[in-house]
């Protein structure tokens, strides 16, 4: 087994998505973190994968549209975004949002941003 390490969200490489959205990611070998930066006015995406989606927000506040429901997350709270589900998020107020995602199984399309890590499955 490879030696245990401890990553900080702030220095881990970041990936720019689009204008107002930056993520990284951490994985273990069944589900992924996937840390999203917000920032006010930035585009929201409507989208839909096959993956469960567990999205807690960290700070902030987070608009999410899912399916037809439409709901305030802030921070310290929590919401389930079933599979195959058309949904998107966006910073509200003037702050960055931190929102954090929990996919499970992970996602193979994200797995790049956890190249940092090969060294934990060695």
């Amino acid at each position: 087994m490879a030696s245990i390490r401890v990553y900080g969200w702030d220095s881990l490489p970041r990936e720019k998505v689009r204008d107002g959205v930056s993520r990284t990611a951490f994985r273990g070998d069944n589900a992924l973190m996937v840390m999203n930066w917000l920032e006010p006015g930035m585009e929201k995406k409507p989208h839909s994968h096959p993956f469960e989606q567990l999205a807690y927000v960290v700070s902030g506040r987070v608009r999410f549209e899912i399916g037809d429901d439409v709901v305030e997350v802030g921070a310290g709270q929590v919401v389930r975004i079933p599979p195959d589900v058309v949904h998107c998020g966006e910073a509200m107020g003037n702050e960055v949002a931190l929102n954090l995602d929990v996919f499970a199984p992970v996602r193979e399309d994200y797995l790049h941003l956890t190249d940092y890590q090969e060294a934990d499955f060695g």
